[in-house]
């Protein structure tokens, strides 16, 4: 067959001629050689490249149900910040991202370095110049003396767990958190809940800390029983000598609810001890009932000794008392009750220290206590829709006869725009 000519080569045969030819031209090159050292190096590459992922593969499956079995349910996950829902202020301004809260999402920027950077999250005031300053507004009356935050940062991460720590990176002149907060509601979540709940991981009172260097403030969180994806800062910059910068914010949980420590199932040692006194320094009820005799108590008046009091004096002494504690007291007598649901308490009414728990339910029943209301500070409430716009009409425009001062700072965008 070969040895016939082109020609005379039938049609099926011709390409394996053609071939023939070819490969008799290259064995007889120069570069032959080469090109078998090159083909021959190109598949051992190949060879060994594939036996090294099937090896890897082998081994990374491997590790993978070594792991799965040697891990336990609660497995430690930190992440960091995945958005910032929402804030009172910042120093930074809208069309940038210097010194804005939105620097606070993602990753650290700056730490652990040390320094005024623009990559970092500003409050906007620091000091106490702010208040003293002309156009400060004067404090409302009834303010806990527990509440002292001044500005709110909300952070959004991506997967709901149990807290067991927070770790807050400062970057410069550090010490201004001064509460932690825990929401129930997953705000990625499509079915909102019916009930939110905010519960306090940390607080305490503002410290000065000495030196403006960098640090990881990680404070002891207590353990809630809900999983939580939405973490709220509260800072208060009035003992810093110059503007707090925050970085980042890490949150460490586990998925699966952790057993409680057993510290809050036990006894607590100083109601027995308290019990104890009484019997020994005689201070018990039955003491006390001894020491009056029953035609005393048939003289005394139907409200003890507050009908001889005046109307004013007692007014004074509840003025003293802050508005969840008036609605506790509402609830003893017929008397209180009088007195604390008169107009004249809630002239100048805060509900900011109680955001959490402001919705349109709390407003309408406030409404008929506050038809001589002058002042009203509605700061931070109503946030995701707890007051919705008939609401805040309802409860709160119709009483706006003798305002003086209305306070929506950080107020829901629904009730601004109401207004």
């Amino acid at each position: 067959l070969f040895s016939k000519t082109p020609q005379a080569v039938n049609a099926p045969y011709k390409g394996l001629l053609t071939f023939r030819i070819f490969l008799s031209r290259i064995l007889m090159s120069p570069v032959f050689p080469m090109l078998t050292v090159l083909s021959m190096f190109y598949y051992m590459c190949l060879r060994r490249r594939a036996r090294t992922a099937t090896r890897g593969e082998m081994n990374s499956r491997r590790a993978i149900e070594s792991n799965t079995r040697a891990l336990p349910i609660n497995v430690e996950i930190a992440q960091h910040a995945k958005e910032v829902l929402d804030f009172s202020s910042h120093y930074g301004s809208e069309n940038s991202m210097s010194y804005t809260m939105w620097n606070l999402a993602g990753i650290p920027n700056v730490y652990p370095s040390s320094g005024d950077f623009t990559q970092t999250a500003v409050f906007r005031t620091y000091g106490t110049w702010w208040d003293r300053c002309p156009s400060a507004r004067l404090p409302f009356k009834r303010t806990p003396p527990t509440f002292c935050s001044q500005d709110y940062v909300e952070l959004a991460f991506e997967d709901p767990v149990y807290p067991t720590a927070v770790h807050v990176l400062e970057t410069y002149h550090p010490g201004a958190v001064v509460r932690i907060l825990a929401c129930s509601a997953n705000p990625y979540s499509q079915n909102p809940p019916a009930e939110v709940r905010w519960e306090v991981l940390w607080s305490e009172a503002p410290a000065k800390v000495n030196g403006p260097q960098a640090r990881q403030f990680t404070p002891c969180i207590k353990q809630i029983n809900f999983p939580t994806n939405l973490i709220r800062l509260e800072v208060n910059s009035s003992l810093l000598d110059y503007y707090t910068e925050l970085d980042a914010v890490v949150l460490h949980g586990v998925k699966e609810r952790p057993v409680l420590s057993l510290k809050t199932s036990m006894i607590d040692m100083n109601d027995i001890d308290e019990d104890e006194d009484e019997e020994k320094y005689g201070c018990g009820m039955d003491t006390l009932n001894k020491q009056f005799s029953i035609v005393t108590l048939r003289e005394w008046p139907t409200n003890g000794y507050f009908d001889k009091l005046p109307y004013e004096l007692i007014q004074l002494i509840l003025s003293h008392l802050t508005v969840p504690d008036l609605c506790r007291l509402a609830q003893t007598c017929k008397l209180l009750y009088q007195h604390c649901c008169d107009p004249l308490q809630y002239i100048h009414l805060s509900l900011q220290p109680y955001w959490a728990r402001i919705n349109d339910t709390s407003l309408e029943y406030l409404q008929s206590r506050c038809t001589l209301i002058q002042w009203l500070n509605l700061s931070w409430t109503g946030n995701r829709g707890a007051i919705s716009v008939s609401g805040f009409s309802r409860s709160v425009l119709n009483v706006q006869k003798y305002f003086d001062k209305l306070c929506l700072q950080s107020c829901c965008t629904v009730v601004s725009l109401s207004i």
